[in-house]
């Protein structure tokens, strides 16, 4: 095991996490989500991979729901029968056979994309199927979302407080703004290793590069587009927010907050996902929101979002015609984005997915054995049909909680949770690799379900205290 300076970090995390209690730790887990390059400690044994200071988090909040009284009864409260969790757990168990088995059982039988080290040097490369390292730390990184949502699933259930929640989206928000303009300036004034001793990990670090000769931000992430992840969940949960709930007073703020830094990442994928989920956010704002009972606010900021947003295309579109800096940004950024050597590849490694899904008749080619360009393909290529299948039944499952409409804060805050995980959801669909969705994801989708439970056993009508 490796100590590097990001470990006492870590370690004093964790230990402030210890002394708040499973309640006060919330906030300083969801803190520790844009240290997304920090290591809390590296193990050479298993090829230099990294765990990171999130991950410890993850352990630590789920270590403290089990100290709780009860706690083995409390946590299978999360897991009851057509719940989230329940298809969850058996997502879990599907994962633990394709990681540990498959790749023996189809040995040899298909090529995949897989990550190859010699000679110092990383690279995707097309290999036969065979069990690897990979394996292991993919199914790792997959259990400490599980852990993650449980945790939080619980800890809401039993006391679901939106005041926790959104305390916790503030510290996350405003952790991820001050690292990501700690960066920009940093280079600015010429001090760009002030942020090493939180750049640990064994990643390959895109910290200095640049498009139309802008600094790219990546805050305490490796390169832009996962620093652009976390920030279009933020937007996403923001954004509903401060459309349902008017009397939050940091919901306006931290909204302009993640905007600032979305627009800032420079991230191609975080800009494509970020249309698709701003489209289907008035979509489903029109079908849900804009009826005869829809709130004048609710009409006024729809249809002042929608005139901004066609308005800014037109602006866009003619600097993009007339100013030269402005072309050559929109270009690298996006629009030769998928004609470039590293675009073709990308679509290569989902062909392959394809190829892994149907060679291994459908079951997969185990989890950490596939490496593609699309969350779907990934699934397929990795987990096979059956987990596939219960992967989109614990989304479809999370997507359809609710809570009673009273108090709105707590609506709108379980809204803006599920708002976030549907636009990094759309932001994986468009380039994860792995099926893994990230610990961020399993954090906003467990609140969400502990909020949503909780609010159920507190509602009068439904008599029910057990679970």
């Amino acid at each position: 095991m490796e100590i590097v300076p990001s470990t006492f970090l870590a370690l004093a995390a964790v230990l402030a996490m210890l002394l708040r209690g499973p309640y006060g730790a919330v906030s300083i887990f969801m803190a520790l989500m844009p240290f997304g390059a920090a290591a809390a400690f590296n193990l050479p044994a298993l090829g230099g991979a990294s765990i990171g200071v999130a991950d410890l988090g993850a352990v630590a909040i789920f270590g403290l729901v089990c100290l709780l009284p009860n706690s083995l009864e409390r946590i299978a409260g999360t897991m009851r029968p057509w719940q989230p969790g329940f298809f969850l757990l058996l997502l879990a168990l599907v994962c633990v056979i394709a990681a540990l088995f498959l790749p023996r059982i189809f040995a040899g039988q298909t090529e995949v994309f897989g990550i190859s080290r010699s000679e110092g040097q990383i690279g995707i490369v097309r290999l036969p199927l065979t069990p690897g390292t990979g394996n292991i730390t993919q199914l790792f990184r997959m259990v400490l979302g599980f852990l993650t949502f449980f945790a939080l699933a619980t800890i809401l259930r039993r006391k679901p407080d939106e005041g926790l929640v959104l305390r916790a989206m503030i510290t996350c928000t405003l952790v991820q703004f001050v690292l990501g303009w700690i960066d920009v300036t940093a280079h600015a004034v010429g001090l760009p290793q002030i942020l090493d001793p939180i750049r640990t990990a064994n990643y390959s670090l895109l910290t200095e590069a640049r498009m139309g000769g802008m600094k790219r931000m990546v805050g305490g992430f490796p390169e832009a587009s996962s620093f652009g992840f976390l920030t279009l969940g933020l937007f996403g949960f923001w954004l509903q927010v401060w459309i349902a709930s008017p009397a939050s007073r940091a919901a306006p703020w931290m909204f302009a907050a993640s905007t600032i830094l979305l627009v800032r990442s420079t991230s191609s994928a975080a800009y494509v996902a970020a249309a698709v989920f701003l489209a289907t956010f008035a979509i489903w704002t029109l079908l849900t929101r804009l009826r005869r009972t829809a709130r004048r606010r609710s009409v006024a900021i729809a249809a002042t979002t929608g005139m901004l947003f066609w308005v800014g295309v037109l602006v866009i579109f003619g600097a993009y015609q007339l100013v030269s800096p402005v072309t050559e940004f929109l270009d690298n950024a996006l629009f030769n984005k998928m004609g470039t050597s590293s675009g073709v590849e990308r679509m290569s490694w989902n062909s392959q997915a394809w190829i892994n899904f149907t060679n291994t008749l459908t079951f997969g080619a185990g989890l950490g054995s596939v490496r593609a360009s699309s969350w779907f393909m990934a699934c397929l290529g990795s987990i096979g049909l059956i987990g596939t299948g219960l992967y989109i039944a614990f989304l479809l499952s999370f997507l359809r909680l609710s809570a009673p409409p009273e108090p709105a804060l707590r609506t709108a805050t379980l809204a803006g949770l599920k708002s976030g995980c549907l636009a990094l959801l759309l932001s994986a669909m468009l380039t994860h690799a792995t099926p893994d969705l990230g610990v961020i994801f399993f954090a906003l989708s467990g609140l969400a379900a502990g909020l949503s439970r909780g609010a159920l056993l507190e509602s009068p009508p439904s008599g029910n205290r057990s679970a």
